[in-house]
């Protein structure tokens, strides 16, 4: 909307210059967007918000003004000194739920013709053509105080009469009524939709746009002026129906003030009176449902605690008197009731909201946020992270029952020993398969692939957290409950023209790597798991330092033969972690370090060693070698096969050496190299591979 500055300077006194008054009106939510020099003036670009209606207008925008300045607001000349005659004139509202109020006045002996100057400028600086002086009159006191009005010729208006209601209420459920709009174009109108009609027929489209058949002319000499409050839901829902948008129902489909209206009306007629030489005459107001706010109570300590200040109630009245509202001030609250331009106001919150809006959100001191103390907050976060981790890999999270059958760990061929077997029985389970808490999350997974599979699902990737439930606690009776978390992917071999050689265990146990990675876990490693179910040659146990957290692998073929998944060659790798475990572990310290300056030396070397020997191992010996110039060991190959001796593999390796304070020269690597292959060769007893 756009606003005059001078038109501002009207009705409040503002100590500052255009730009502090913009920043101001920015400040407590009406943001300006854009700043014009026009004619000696300032015009603001204000964005004004749904929630606000009351600011679609110069005496809005200068009553928060007024808020934050306290300063006070001048209201316009609008009183009305003398009347001639009685308003000889009928108004029933039919449709009391869709209009609360109804007020006009009759202007006669008008002289219809060209605005005065100043007149045109403002409206012409806020966008609005200029059309005649009764019009500019009613689009002046639209943009003054907010409210919209519509000028009728009295003299078209049949049988001194103005009715307020649905073609519904008026003419009977389907019966068709249409109306030209002052715009020349015939709408048929929908039941529901609010008219306003003379005796005979409608004559304007309440809220939204006036008829053409009494629209003021070069001939008007007498008027009606129509002030009303219609329901805004009504104007909002007749205003889409006809696809008609104007400035009057922009403002009655966000609510107007149902008490500016007499003013408003008054006002018009006043500078009618002015401009074009009238003679008022008698009002009608009817008033049938009358605007009584609900009391808000607002707690003095409340509002601090909201705030993080410390306003004493005088620091808080000083930010509420100059709104309007009605306040009754209690010893330990305020009791207020908003004035009827302000219907967004209706809890507690709105209100502190608008005292911190006048009182100054820069006032506010920046500090810290409180940090939480203990590890709770954190464990929140981590497993979070590993939620999203799962999600960003392409995962889907699933959820089972927590419940499991003596079968599923048969079929696992989970020893007799192992604490899964050591499982909660339900003493009235719905049926034998779920009769027991689960101890592991595998079997679910495995029931997820078989139904997906069954539905012709030919690539999975599922994941779930959930608690198991081991044994029974010594001390409290109840089981020891953990959080797992498990995962299964699934893919099935087909025939395509592109390739990937990559093995699905490898894409498994990168995805776990990327998790901890997300969690900042580093110090972990992969060993050859001896878990039943998985293949010995593709699974790994997870260790961190020395504990096992989990573990990786693909299904074992004797496993896959009792699901008797009828697909070519399946690939089920699965893996399950022990979240509580892991716990300890994650969100490490990070240390920052700045980018070498010096470029590194790279040595590869490939070993023969005993087929027993992990390639961790290896890693922790190779990392464990007594140099700061090591800066990454990795492992990038290992074989078993044609021209390696039986019971032997080939393991290859990369160091990368570098200096912090030099480039390091060839011989003092190929030194530093032979000294740390013979420390490896020591230790696994191997020799180096030709």
């Amino acid at each position: 909307m756009r606003i005059p500055l001078e038109w501002l300077r009207e009705f409040v006194a503002v100590p500052a210059d255009a730009s502090e008054v913009a920043h101001k009106l920015t400040m407590i939510g009406l943001e300006v967007e854009a700043v014009e020099n026009l004619d000696n003036d300032v015009v603001f670009e204000v964005n004004v918000t749904p929630n606000r209606p009351d600011c679609l207008s110069v005496i809005g925008i200068a009553r928060e003004l007024s808020a934050v300045y306290n300063t006070p607001l001048e209201f316009p000349d609008h009183d009305i000194l003398a009347e001639t005659g009685e308003l000889d004139f009928n108004v029933d509202i039919l449709d009391k739920e869709l209009c609360h109020r109804y007020a006009g006045r009759i202007v006669k002996n008008l002289r219809l013709g060209a605005s005065p100057e100043w007149l045109r400028n403002r409206l012409e600086k806020c966008n609005i053509r200029s059309i005649n002086n009764i019009v500019d009159i009613t689009n002046y006191v639209l943009l003054e105080l907010g409210h919209p009005l519509h000028a009728f010729d009295l003299g078209t208006i049949k049988g001194r009469r103005i009715r307020i209601g649905t073609p519904n209420t008026v003419k009977g459920k389907g019966a068709k009524v249409v109306i030209k709009t002052i715009d020349g174009v015939d709408h048929e109108m929908p039941g529901e939709s609010l008219l306003i009609w003379d005796e005979k027929r409608p004559i304007a489209v309440a809220g939204v746009m006036g008829g053409h058949e009494t629209e003021v002319s070069d001939s008007t000499k007498d008027i009606f002026i129509e002030s009303a409050y219609f329901d805004p839901a009504s104007v909002r829902r007749t205003s889409k129906a006809l696809g008609l948008k104007t400035e009057s129902s922009f403002r009655f489909e966000r609510g107007t003030d149902i008490k500016m209206l007499k003013k408003a009306l008054d006002r018009a007629a006043y500078l009618m009176k002015t401009v074009a030489g009238g003679d008022i005459h008698g009002k009608i107001d009817i008033y049938p449902k009358r605007y009584r706010p609900a009391a808000i109570i607002v707690r003095y300590e409340r509002v601090n605690e909201i705030l993080g200040l410390r306003l004493t109630k005088k620091d808080m009245l000083n930010c509420l008197n100059g709104l309007g509202f009605e306040i009754e001030t209690l010893p330990d609250r305020l009791k207020i009731k908003p004035p009827a331009y302000r219907r967004d106001i209706k809890m507690e919150a709105d209100v502190i909201e608008e005292i911190v809006r006048i009182y100054g959100y820069d006032r506010i001191p920046a500090q810290l946020p409180k940090a939480t103390i203990g590890t709770e907050g954190n464990e929140l976060k981590v497993r979070s992270n590993i939620k999203q981790a799962f999600l960003k890999s392409g995962f889907t999270e699933v959820i089972n029952y927590s419940f499991m059958g003596i079968h599923d760990i048969d079929m696992l061929g989970i020893d007799e020993k192992d604490e899964r077997r050591n499982s909660v029985r339900i003493k009235n389970p719905l049926r034998a398969e779920d009769s027991l808490m689960r101890t592991t999350l595998i079997p679910s997974m495995i029931k997820n692939l078989v139904h997906n599979v069954a539905h012709g699902n030919k690539e999975l990737r599922l994941f779930e957290t959930a608690k198991v439930f081991i044994g029974r606690n010594e001390n409290s009776g109840l089981p020891d409950e953990r959080e797992h978390l498990a995962a299964l992917y699934y893919k099935e071999k087909v025939k395509a023209l592109y390739k990937d050689e990559t093995h699905d265990f490898y894409i498994v146990k990168g995805i776990i790597e990327a998790v901890f990675n997300e969690l900042k876990i580093y110090d972990y490693s992969f060993i050859r798991s001896s878990e039943p179910f998985l293949h010995s040659g593709q699974s790994a146990d997870i260790f961190i330092m020395d504990e096992k957290v989990g573990y990786v692998g693909s299904v074992s073929p004797a496993v896959i033969d009792v699901l008797d998944i009828k697909a070519h060659k399946p690939a089920v790798v699965v893996m399950e972690l022990d979240i509580d475990k892991l716990m300890p572990y994650t969100m490490q310290v990070v240390k920052y370090r700045a980018l070498p300056k010096y470029p590194h030396v790279e040595r590869d070397t490939a070993l023969v060693v005993d087929s027993s020997i992990e390639a961790s191992a290896i890693v922790a010996w190779l990392k464990s070698y007594a140099s700061d110039m090591i800066e990454d060991i990795h492992i990038f190959d290992v074989y078993q096969g044609k021209n390696i001796p039986e019971g032997k593999k080939s393991i290859a390796f990369n160091v990368r050496y570098r200096a912090a304070g030099r480039t390091l020269k060839d011989e003092e690597v190929d030194a530093l190299h032979k000294s740390l292959v013979d420390y490896i060769l020591d230790k696994t007893n191997g020799q180096l591979r030709q």
